[in-house]
């Protein structure tokens, strides 16, 4: 299988997830923004990533979007299943992947203005610089939204935490509604604030990383030192 993504995207993340946690061998092809749309148009209606090629006899030639390519996987392999057999249980666990993929608009937001703001030396090239100011104006990500994005994760975060300190979302096992939420927050694991006053959000999202069998992201733990470097101080 072929994965097209943005190796940034925390969208391409969560089928990422979704594939390690499932053992399906598979290989990305890393995309640049607005590049890729002449990649990808050839072969689906989509514009967005990520997009899976399976390249196995009896299945589809293209599944996009992260939803979609779980689905797919809940079929091709249905092994280690991210779904639930209890029609109550799958419901709300659609609900809660549907919630989180929301909650990853917000993630993205308060995410781009921080690195646009005191996060640029998390990753001071050229490249990662344009692409962030790309996503702000595409968006128009600013002071203002980004609060509000932040009203957003703190909900889902208030959520989570009536859960995830001893348990899972549904049920008492490991399913789409928590790979989704750990997906679609990490990006948030980058920004100091974040770290200091929800460790347990961030080893549980490093945890669910562990068993998908997926690096955590690049310079995830690059805030002790973006926190110095603010402060002064450790």
């Amino acid at each position: 299988m072929l994965l097209l993504q943005f190796s940034t995207s925390h969208y391409c993340r969560k089928a990422r997830l979704a594939l390690g946690y499932k053992q399906i061998s598979y290989q990305v092809e890393n995309l640049t923004p607005a590049l890729h749309i002449l990649r990808i148009k050839s072969l689906c209606d989509s514009t967005t990533v990520p997009v899976l090629l399976p390249q196995q006899k009896n299945c589809p030639a293209v599944v996009s979007d992260s939803t979609d390519i779980i689905q797919f996987l809940e079929t091709y392999q249905p092994s280690s299943p991210l779904y639930f057999a209890d029609p109550q249980q799958q419901q709300e666990a659609l609900r809660l992947e549907d919630y989180f993929d929301e909650i990853g608009i917000a993630s993205r937001v308060v995410y781009s203005q921080f690195r646009a703001t005191e996060g640029k030396q998390i990753d001071p090239s050229w490249m990662s610089l344009l692409v962030i100011n790309m996503i702000r104006l595409k968006y128009g990500i600013n002071a203002k939204s980004a609060n509000v994005s932040a009203q957003k994760i703190a909900d889902a975060i208030a959520l989570l935490s009536e859960f995830w300190h001893d348990g899972y979302l549904i049920g008492d096992r490991f399913s789409v509604a928590d790979l989704t939420a750990a997906a679609l927050l990490s990006p948030l694991g980058l920004i100091p604030s974040y770290r200091r006053n929800y460790s347990w959000l961030f080893e549980k999202i490093a945890a669910i990383h562990q068993i998908c069998n997926e690096p955590l992201p690049k310079n995830w733990d690059a805030w002790h030192n973006l926190t110095y470097d603010l402060t002064g101080n450790r």
